[in-house]
C-alpha cells in the first residue's frame, strides 16, 4: 500500500515560523511533523510514500531525500502552486498507482495506528466504497465538524465530527480532475457520502491540527512531557 503526505500548503497562520520553512518541517519534540508521519507509516508497514510540495518544496526534498534513512522510499510530486487537497492528489496519481492508497495531511499530529488503514483497504476491495475517513472529536477551533459516521448517517441524526486529514481512497475518485488543476476534497467526499460510498471511524486518542504557533508550542510541550524530554 502506498501513502501520500500532503505538504504543499503555505501555512499562513503559522507565520513568521513558515516565512523560511515549510510547515511540515516545523518540529515537535525535536522532530519535524512530517518525520513523525513517516516513522509511523513505516512502523505500520507502509514504506512507499509520495509527498507533494509547492512552497519551499526544495527544503522538504533536501531534508528527507529519498527516504532511505527513514526506511522509506519517497517520491515527490512538485506543484508550481498549491493545488488544494483533491487537486494535489489528482496531480500525483501517476506516482500513486492503481490500488487504494492512503493520504495524510502533513500539518497534523496524531498517534493513529496507520496499520488500520491497511485493514480498511482490504475491506474496501470487497465493497463498493470509494473512501474511508478517520474522524476525530471536534476541536475548539472547529466546533461544527465535517462529516458523520456511516452507521449514524442512516438515522439522519448524525452528529458531525472533524475530518482528521487521514483517509484512504480509490484512484478512480480523482480520475475526472485534470492534472495541474485546483480542486477541493470536501465537496468530492460529500458527493460520495450522499451516494453512501464512504465509510468512517472515530479516532479517540491524540490528534492535533497544528495550525498556529500557539498550538505548535502547546503540542511540543505535551510531547516533551510525555517523552520525558527537557
Amino acid at each position: 500500500m502506498k501513502a501520500m503526505i500532503l505538504a504543499a500548503g503555505r501555512g499562513e497562520r503559522m507565520r513568521p515560523l513558515t516565512d523560511a520553512m515549510p510547515k511540515p518541517l516545523l518540529k515537535v519534540a525535536g522532530k519535524s511533523l512530517i518525520v513523525w508521519h513517516i516513522e509511523n507509516l513505516v512502523r505500520a508497514g507502509i514504506h512507499e510514500l509520495v509527498i507533494n510540495h509547492a512552497y519551499l518544496g526544495e527544503l522538504i526534498e533536501k531534508s528527507l531525500g529519498d527516504g532511505q534513512l527513514l526506511r522509506a522510499n519517497i517520491q515527490y510530486s512538485s506543484e508550481v502552486k498549491a493545488l488544494e487537497t483533491a487537486g494535489g492528489i489528482a496531480n500525483a496519481l501517476p506516482l500513486l498507482g492503481e490500488n487504494i492508497f492512503a493520504v495524510v495531511n502533513g500539518d497534523i499530529f496524531c498517534d493513529y495506528d496507520f496499520s488500520l488503514l491497511i485493514q480498511h483497504a482490504i475491506a474496501m476491495q470487497a465493497n463498493n466504497d470509494n473512501a474511508h475517513l478517520v474522524l476525530v472529536k471536534n476541536p475548539i477551533q472547529h466546533p461544527s465538524g465535517d462529516f458523520g459516521l456511516q452507521q449514524q448517517r442512516a438515522t439522519n441524526k448524525s452528529p458531525k465530527f472533524t475530518f482528521s486529514g487521514i483517509g484512504i481512497y480509490r484512484p478512480s475518485l480523482f480520475a475526472n480532475i485534470q492534472r495541474g488543476s485546483t480542486a477541493r476534497l470536501a465537496p468530492l467526499l460529500q458527493a460520495q457520502i450522499d451516494l453512501d460510498k464512504v465509510s468512517a471511524e472515530k479516532h479517540k486518542s491524540l490528534w492535533a491540527d497544528v495550525g498556529t504557533p500557539q498550538r505548535l508550542a502547546e503540542l511540543d510541550k505535551q510531547m516533551r512531557t510525555l517523552h520525558n524530554m527537557p
